[in-house]
């Protein structure tokens, strides 16, 4: 038994190793691809998106996002902040108060005035969560072994800041802070969800969470 143990530890360490060296060249890639996209559009360049699709604000107010966005932007009133434009949309456009305020937390999305995974203090959370093929237990006790968590996040100065009878498990990532949820499944399986915080801006977003895709992709490889 604790020989199987091992090899499945050495074989998820190894899936680690393996895939996380080039993480950083598959994201930048996705990023250029991305990037290209984007320069290719002679549309209003959106800093994030509205969760409300284009589509669907259309058919119930009459106007799509960017529309919208102009009309805003030309009303000069549009500094005084949220209530005041939410306000200005209901009275001057005629749309109900529950689009009203739709509209405006577009806007703001689409202009950088409220971005998604920003949290109250300005930093920025990412979130990352999938059912592994994974003993519960044996990937705990992998994260409190120092040895062991230096191999799963190879390159990465990972401090467990966690009791071994915690529920969630804490780590660091230098400044950065990691939560950890393992719940064991009855198949055997295991839902593992991270949870990134007090990173810096949307771009740090996107690569937390492309670098928790890759991570646990790999420790779900059977090869």
């Amino acid at each position: 038994m604790e020989e199987r143990v091992m090899t499945q530890q050495e074989s998820f360490k190894r899936r680690v190793r393996a895939r996380m060296a080039t993480t950083g060249e598959r994201y930048a890639a996705a990023r250029r691809s991305l990037l290209a996209k984007a320069e290719r559009s002679a549309e209003r360049v959106w800093v994030s998106k509205p969760e409300m699709a284009d589509e669907r604000v259309a058919e119930a107010t009459g106007r799509g996002w960017n529309e919208w966005c102009d009309i805003i932007d030309a009303w000069p009133g549009r500094a005084d902040g949220h209530a005041a434009i939410a306000a200005y949309i209901h009275d001057a456009h005629g749309i109900d108060q529950w689009w009203a305020q739709g509209i405006t937390v577009g806007y703001e999305r689409i202009t950088g005035l409220r971005l998604p995974h920003q949290m109250a203090d300005g930093t920025f959370t990412a979130n990352k969560s999938r059912t592994l093929s994974v003993d519960a237990g044996e990937l705990r006790e992998m994260l409190f072994d120092p040895d062991a968590r230096a191999d799963l996040f190879p390159g990465v100065q990972a401090q467990m800041r966690s009791k071994p009878t915690s529920k969630s498990l804490r780590l660091s990532f230098g400044d950065e802070r990691i939560l950890v949820s393992i719940e064991p499944l009855a198949d055997g399986r295991a839902k593992v969800t991270i949870t990134h915080e007090l990173l810096t801006d949307l771009e740090a977003v996107e690569r937390a969470r492309f670098y928790w895709s890759e991570w646990l992709e790999a420790l779900d490889d059977p090869s």
